[in-house]
């Protein structure tokens, strides 16, 4: 096969990949290339490790699909550091906890005046650990930013120093490891790994509260670090002189250096946010959009980004454009002050009355046309309209496994792009289920 061949390929595969799993789709997805193929498994090079996490976090299960469906053989997928940066992998910066998300960076973070001491005292303590700002508190309600600026913060010390040791985690991930040391009677190894950093990171110190234990670890281990001059970052949702059951020690140390608050964004800095976040996926929109979005949703930025995910979702199973109407359409009747999750259970009753089938019949392992069809087409829906796993939507639909799921997603996927019936039941059944419609 010439690389002209696997190029085009490659390019089928990643659309495809994109269509199947919109919500976790990202525009750098076009800076993905080929390593190797052979016909039965494919490599696929990133830009850099952090790339590598989310795909095999995220996105494995639809690139899978994906090429097998491209190619109509079974197909393995790998994701690596592209070959020019294969070399430089012994001196990346030993992480902890959850990978870096690559969204979450400065260049990707909008700065506002609910947001602006924040994101200024991040990019200060970035640029020069341990010697501006520590330790450095950020609070504000969930879904503000806090951890966005946090892995922000990690990634521009990964960049400038890329030999530096960094810890970040949440403080359930910090308690639940210190309790797994005790356990093991392995508490110097648990000192040697949080005690040894150039950057301690906890998001959510809050859920430190009750934990007298925990709170004494974590007690010893802050007066380590800073006695060492290593840098100390710390978020939660409220400042710390308002965290219960917080003993006065570890509150007073949290106020050594800048406690920071993230507000709510203003209407412009959430239309921003929203232009941001449609970028990043690689999905233009007008400004008519982004404001009808961000006069929609005022709580807060993950909800701004739910809106944008069922916006998205919807064009691509229906295959239409992303203009205002179908905007409004995705999105009346789900976002008043706060966006609805729609559930599978949403989806199976929406095609149950349309089908006038029972869940009973959905779940069982009857194989006539009359089920198969609204079984998948409830399998094809929840994968792209839910932030469900294969494997939940087939525990939902009869215990049935992830690769029953993937082919009848693709059985649905094919029929959609070749029969124009298809495509009209699947836009007036999502529209049902988005607008939260009941059949009579």
């Amino acid at each position: 096969m010439s690389a002209h061949e696997v190029a085009d390929i490659f390019t089928d595969i990643v659309g495809r990949a994109r269509a199947l799993d919109p919500a976790n789709a990202r525009k750098w997805f076009d800076d993905l290339t080929v390593v190797h193929f052979d016909g039965g498994s494919i490599e696929i090079g990133c830009p850099d490790e952090s790339n590598v996490r989310y795909l095999d976090e995220r996105c494995r299960s639809s690139f899978t699909r994906a090429a097998q469906q491209i190619t109509g053989h079974l197909v393995t997928v790998d994701f690596v550091v592209g070959a020019a940066e294969r070399s430089d992998e012994t001196e990346q910066p030993e992480w902890g906890g959850p990978a870096l998300h690559p969204d979450y960076t400065f260049e990707n973070f909008v700065v506002g005046p609910s947001n602006r001491l924040a994101h200024a005292s991040c990019v200060a303590v970035g640029q020069s650990l341990g010697q501006t700002y520590n330790p450095l508190f950020l609070y504000g309600s969930a879904g503000l930013g806090k951890t966005h600026l946090l892995h922000a913060v990690c990634h521009e010390v990964h960049r400038r120093v890329p030999g530096s040791v960094i810890q970040l985690l949440s403080c359930e991930d910090f308690v639940n490891r210190f309790i797994r040391a005790i356990e093991q009677g392995n508490i110097t190894g648990f000192h040697s790994q949080f005690r040894t950093v150039d950057a301690l990171v906890i998001d959510d110190i809050q859920f430190l509260r009750e934990r007298e234990q925990s709170q004494e670890e974590f007690f010893h281990t802050f007066n380590a670090l800073y006695n060492g001059g290593k840098q100390i970052i710390l978020s939660a949702d409220s400042p710390p002189n308002e965290i219960p059951s917080i003993e006065a020690r570890l509150i007073s140390r949290f106020n050594w250096g800048l406690v920071a608050r993230i507000d709510p964004p203003s209407y412009e800095t959430r239309i921003a946010i929203v232009q941001k976040k449609a970028h990043l996926r690689g999905l233009e929109i007008g400004d008519e959009i982004a404001e009808y979005i961000a006069r929609q949703v005022q709580a807060n930025i993950r909800e701004l980004e739910g809106a944008l995910t069922t916006i998205y979702a919807l064009a691509t199973t229906l295959g239409e454009p992303v203009d205002l109407q179908l905007a409004q359409t995705a999105l009346e009747g789900q976002i008043k002050l706060a966006t609805k999750h729609i559930s599978i259970t949403d989806i199976i009753d929406v095609v149950t009355r349309h089908f006038d089938v029972r869940l009973a019949d959905l779940q069982s392992k009857r194989r006539s046309q009359s089920i198969t069809v609204p079984r998948q087409i409830c399998m094809y829906l929840a994968r792209n309209l839910t932030r469900h796993s294969l494997e939940e939507i087939g525990g939902h639909l009869g215990g049935r496994d992830h690769t029953t799921v993937m082919h009848a997603c693709g059985k649905i996927a094919e029929a959609q792009q070749s029969d124009p019936n298809m495509q009209a039941l699947l836009r007036e059944l999502t529209k049902r289920v988005t607008q939260g419609q009941q059949v009579a």
